[in-house]
């Protein structure tokens, strides 16, 4: 582990701050690290607001979008939503949908099959539309790439509209219209919209045509907060307000989908978190192990008992996607052991058995065990697809493109994107990537980091500062929950292990002239020989709140911990 501790703000505008707020310097210092310098900035962040949210017609290309959806809708077309299988495709087919069906009954979806069809647009999905009279086709998270298949349906005279929010080529499709943040040409002022979050500012500009205001578009946005938590986007701007008011909607007034997977679960209230790993490892199962069909299914029915019965389906096939993961994770540690690749700068495995759906949870298992970019492929058809995901600050996307040589497709981002390529380019693709990735990447990129708010002291540590930090969620990249280091801290004397193999380490942390606080450290058991016998010692930690037979308590949940030299 490495630990970096972040810049500390300038006193001028931590005292300045702390004025205006008339908070403490611990607040005042994590607010300037987040870029909150004013009272101003400080009312959105902690106060946020719907009527905050950027005019939808800023964004390159909503005018035609809207003109051309309203022109189908008083021609009573037939429309398509098409969306990528992963949670933020199904979650922006289910959001638009849902909202075209309060104005239209000639509204279809459409998610391509993982297998047969792979990602994006696909030439049998624009068949369909064509077989049943479609003349509009609404892409969501997906299509910025789409040249080909978009020239494909024009010939066909159905026309496109694209909703993405993924890195575009040089090269936009023409379509009718072209939403993404991401375009050179689009002055929208937030670039970091999920897909689902580009179909909202698509619903939020149709609304405005009718008269409507953001407030008769509450009711979507628990699908809307949902995909930001599962696409890892900046809990920031735009993302920040969605996903506040959006996991109120989830805990409040959720639409029956949503309701049956909390019900299943027993969960009184949930946070960003929970949704990412609660509703969103749901979701996803479905495109992973059957079909992406079965989430939309979920996510647009209104009935609560029929979709008890859905979300029944799909927590099977979750239980499902949770063995497949786990055997193809040993199998593939396996692997890189008998190839000797302990010591490379990639990791790059391939069976041609490995189920599709989850070799992107594998590549993130395996950075788990050897923090490096991976990339797990498995056959698809008569190619090899392979899922990549990243380290902090490595931008395995470029690596990618230097390596187009021996790829047929890809498409993605910094931290996670997906390929394909011929079977007799596997070799000479995996030795390329070494080589792109070992000149580019730093020693310090290999290493895993923690990256550290703030040093304190354990009589910092208090309820009123707990009370203000739970109000910095949700929590997210660009907002994450902060991180405290303190030094010289020891145990009671009465820190063991705990939990399966005694994995995890419990103890109880003290320093002169503050109060003790327990602390937990999931798979630090390891560590305990740090802390035995009362040794001094350094910890990371995040503050948090312990609930046990109706009372709360204020607890740490350790990241790392140092001996003192």
């Amino acid at each position: 582990m490495r630990w970096t501790l972040k810049p500390i703000p300038e006193q001028q505008k931590i005292e300045a701050l702390q004025q205006a707020l008339q908070v403490n310097e611990i607040i005042a210092k994590l607010l300037i690290q987040r870029g909150i310098e004013t009272y101003a900035d400080a009312k959105k962040f902690f106060r946020p607001s719907l009527s905050d949210l950027h005019d939808p017609f800023l964004m390159k290309d909503m005018d035609k979008a809207v003109a051309r959806i309203e022109k189908a809708l008083i021609n009573n077309e037939n429309i398509l939503v098409y969306g990528d299988y992963d949670v933020d495709g199904t979650t922006s087919v289910a959001l638009m949908a849902s909202y075209l069906k309060t104005r239209t009954n000639h509204v279809a979806t459409y998610i391509p099959d993982r297998y047969d069809e792979g990602y994006g647009i696909s030439f049998k999905g624009i068949d369909f539309a064509h077989d049943n009279d479609m003349s509009l086709i609404i892409a969501l998270d997906c299509g910025i790439k789409a040249i080909d298949k978009v020239a494909y349906a024009t010939e066909k005279q159905i026309d496109f509209i694209i909703c993405d929010h993924h890195r575009p080529s040089d090269e936009i499709p023409k379509a009718i219209a072209v939403l993404d943040p991401k375009r050179d040409d689009c002055v929208y002022p937030f670039k970091e919209l999920c897909g689902c979050g580009v179909g909202f500012k698509l619903i939020q500009a149709l609304a405005q045509q009718e008269g409507k205001t953001i407030d008769d578009l509450i009711e979507y946005l628990d699908l809307v907060a949902t995909a930001i938590g599962a696409d890892i986007v900046p809990i920031t701007g735009e993302n920040r307000t969605l996903a506040y008011f959006g996991l109120q909607v989830i805990n409040t007034n959720p639409r029956a989908g949503f309701k049956a997977i909390i019900h299943q679960q027993k969960k009184q209230e949930l946070n960003i978190t929970d949704v990412v790993f609660i509703i969103a490892p749901r979701i996803n199962a479905a495109g992973r192990m059957k079909h992406g069909n079965y989430a939309v299914t979920l996510l647009t029915e209104s009935n609560f008992e029929l979709a008890l019965q859905f979300a029944s389906e799909i927590e099977q096939f979750n239980t499902d996607r949770k063995e497949a993961d786990q055997q193809i994770t040993v199998e593939a540690l396996s692997q890189i052991e008998t190839n000797k690749e302990e010591n490379r700068c990639t990791t790059v495995v391939y069976h041609e058995s490995w189920h599709k759906g989850v070799i992107g949870i594998v590549a993130s298992r395996l950075i788990d065990t050897y923090y490096r970019p991976t990339l797990v492929f498995t056959k698809s058809g008569d190619k090899l697809a392979a899922s990549a995901r990243s380290v902090s600050g490595f931008d395995v996307y470029n690596a990618l493109e230097a390596c187009t040589d021996y790829i047929e497709q890809f498409g993605g981002h910094k931290y996670a994107a997906g390929l394909t390529l011929k079977e007799e380019n596997f070799e000479a693709f995996k030795q390329a990537f070494e080589d792109e990735v070992t000149k580019s990447i730093t020693s310090s990129l290999l290493t895993r980091e923690i990256k550290i708010d703030l040093k304190i002291e354990l009589g910092d540590i208090n309820d009123k500062l707990m009370r203000i930090l739970k109000q910095f969620a949700p929590f997210g990249p660009g907002n994450m929950t902060p991180v405290f280091m303190t030094e010289n801290l020891k145990d009671t004397g009465y820190g063991k292990c705990v939990g399966e193999d005694d994995k995890h380490l419990r103890i109880t942390v003290s320093q002169p002239n503050a109060e003790r606080i327990v602390a937990i450290g999931f798979n630090l058991g390891h560590k305990y020989e740090l802390v035995a016998n009362r040794k001094p010692f350094s910890a990371v930690y995040s503050i948090d709140e312990n609930e046990w037979n109706g009372n709360v308590s204020l607890q740490l949940k350790l990241k790392d911990i140092e001996c003192v030299l």
